[in-house]
């Protein structure tokens, strides 16, 4: 599968440009310092014949990269740095996605992707934290919690509301009937559904926040003494969490099929309990709800074309032909398969009358269980047949074949290895003269380096918003599915990967944890999206306002709870 991206060519010219010429730039004395000490300085580019006694205002990273104290050149190297780490995001879930498409699910797609496509976010924080004396990581680390929590409250507010925006469909029944968009922006006529799925990755998203629950233990009991002991344990809990969902997502396509699989058995047992019904001579079920014996031994002999007494695989195959399966693509050999191994208890490959009446009856009473305060035999069998066919659409079909499709899958592989191997450089060269520019910026704005990297930097290393919001725009069940799944996915690799970065850096570097009011917002808007996503598989488009409000809130509060209230 073929990918372009733009060059990032036309930008690094003009950076180039705009640090060698013209007087917003500087250099280190070629000339008389009287003369460059009259010019403007917006940005220092230290010169490779300098000498060592040349004095410098700011720090540049790696010794030649630019730096600058003034507002306006930090503004033009957030772009540009901010720029590069998108590029870097971008290189690495493209590459991610090209493997994918090749291997498929299991230990590559479920651990090792997953990982990778949070690299930019690692590697920020590990550069706020590791960088110079302790005293300078604890005035930057506050760089890696804006991080951490612009990128969950971003993904769950913005891009979360925005998805269910362009991806609306009509509702009808709770349920989106894709991809019909008529109803324009009504805003409970329209709406997003997902398969179940995508509710079960909401619940693990909730799971996630866990430790930032722990870390927060000693802020709450009012204690000082444990906050060494609740950070570590904090730091243990996020490891194994992101272990355990590493398996998960490793097992969960496993697990997935077999559910599908058994969903469409029982809209097989439901579809034939209609048919039969409708075909029988009498009722399949009596006024006490008990299966008729009498009349399913008369749909046997009628399904028994040949009289023998046994019904064969082929009789059984024409009388699942026979039957109409709602949007449902089915397999008829695998379900004649499966309907012979429950029926033919004898294991002679032909089912007989008792074998018959005891398969019919076990279904009817599965009917009549599910469809608890259901009056008459028909409306049972018909509650039954809709729950399994809402059922099975919920579970979101059989899934895609992975490798099957894409040519070239040696050169693909090899690309995508490129790529990822290209964005991890450019990700772990870029981390450190960001975090820089964004501590110089708060320092010559005045706006605390928290708000920057909670606003800026998870639009440069979220390069999942991108196809999120492309995926949105296809308005179907499948891809409305993969989309919110990539959504709460992202957010629990940033509470569990990216926090044990963090955690790890605050513990064994011994800084200070002094952020209870982010926390408390990464909480709040977790616990809010997360109830909304858990329990329910249809969203009207009204919840796309509250999920958008949720954005500036948290900005707002952190503000109150820092700047007010003196909570850091």
């Amino acid at each position: 599968m073929e990918r372009k991206s733009p060059s990032s060519l036309p930008l690094a010219t003009i950076f180039l440009v705009v640090l060698m010429v013209g007087s917003p730039c500087q250099s280190r004395p070629i000339v008389a310092s009287d003369v460059w000490e009259a010019l403007p300085t917006y940005i220092q580019l230290k010169s490779f014949i300098s000498s060592e006694s040349d004095d410098i205002s700011c720090e540049q990273s790696y010794g030649f990269l630019p730096c600058t104290t003034t507002v306006l050149g930090n503004v033009f190297l957030i772009l540009v740095y901010g720029y590069l780490m998108f590029r870097a995001a971008k290189l690495l879930c493209d590459g991610c996605e090209i493997l994918l498409e090749i291997l498929g699910p299991g230990l590559i797609g479920g651990l090792v992707l997953p990982v990778l496509s949070s690299l930019p976010d690692a590697i920020i924080i590990l550069a706020s934290g590791l960088s110079g004396s302790k005293e300078t990581a604890q005035s930057q680390v506050s760089v890696g919690i804006g991080l951490v929590a612009g990128s969950t409250v971003m993904l769950l507010t913005l891009v979360w509301g925005s998805c269910l925006i362009l991806g609306k469909c009509d509702l009808d029944s709770s349920l989106s009937k894709d991809p019909k968009d008529t109803k324009g922006f009504s805003l409970t006529g329209s709406g997003v559904s997902t398969d179940i799925w995508t509710s079960y990755a909401a619940r693990i998203m909730a799971i996630s926040i866990i430790p930032f629950l722990i870390v927060q233990l000693p802020a709450i009991l009012h204690t000082a003494s444990g906050d060494r002991i609740a950070i570590l344990i904090a730091l243990f809990v996020s490891i194994f969490l992101l272990v355990s969902y590493s398996i998960y997502q490793v097992f969960q396509p496993w697990i997935q099929n077999r559910r599908i699989a058994f969903a469409k058995h029982k809209h097989v047992i439901a579809g034939i309990l209609k048919h039969l019904s409708v075909r029988a001579v009498g009722r399949l079920l009596t006024d006490d709800g008990v299966p008729n014996t009498t009349v399913i031994e008369k749909l046997f002999m009628m399904i028994d074309q040949n009289g023998d007494g046994r019904l064969s695989p082929a009789e059984l195959r024409a009388l699942v032909l026979g039957i109409r399966f709602d949007e449902i693509d089915m397999d008829i050999e695998d379900a004649v398969e499966n309907v012979m191994k429950e029926f033919d208890t004898s294991q002679d490959s032909f089912v007989d009358m008792d074998e018959f009446v005891r398969g019919i009856t076990k279904w009817l009473n599965e009917a009549r269980r599910l469809s608890e305060g259901q009056q008459g035999a028909s409306i049972h069998l018909h509650h039954f047949h809709e729950e399994t066919r809402k059922e099975h659409h919920l579970l979101g079909g059989q899934g895609g074949h992975f490798g099957e499709t894409v040519k070239n899958p040696v050169w693909n592989a090899f690309k995508a290895v490129m790529m990822l191997l290209l964005g991890t450089i450019v990700a772990a060269v870029i981390a450190d003269p960001l975090v820089d520019t964004v501590s110089e910026f708060s320092k010559a704005s005045s706006i605390p380096s928290f708000f920057v990297s909670f606003v800026i930097l998870p639009i440069a290393c979220t390069s999942e918003a991108v196809s999120a919001l492309s995926f949105a725009r296809r308005k179907k069940l499948t891809t409305a599915s993969l989309t919110f799944s990539q959504i709460y996915c992202s957010v629990t690799m940033s509470n569990i990967l990216s926090l044990s970065v963090f955690l790890g850096l605050v513990y064994f570097r011994d800084l200070t944890w002094d952020f209870a009011a982010e926390v408390l917002v990464i909480l709040i808007v977790c616990i809010v999206m997360g109830a909304i996503a858990s329990f329910r598989t249809t969203f009207p488009l009204w919840m796309s306002l509250l999920a958008c409000a949720l954005y500036p809130f948290s900005l707002l509060l952190i503000y109150i709870l820092d700047y007010v209230f003196g909570w850091s």
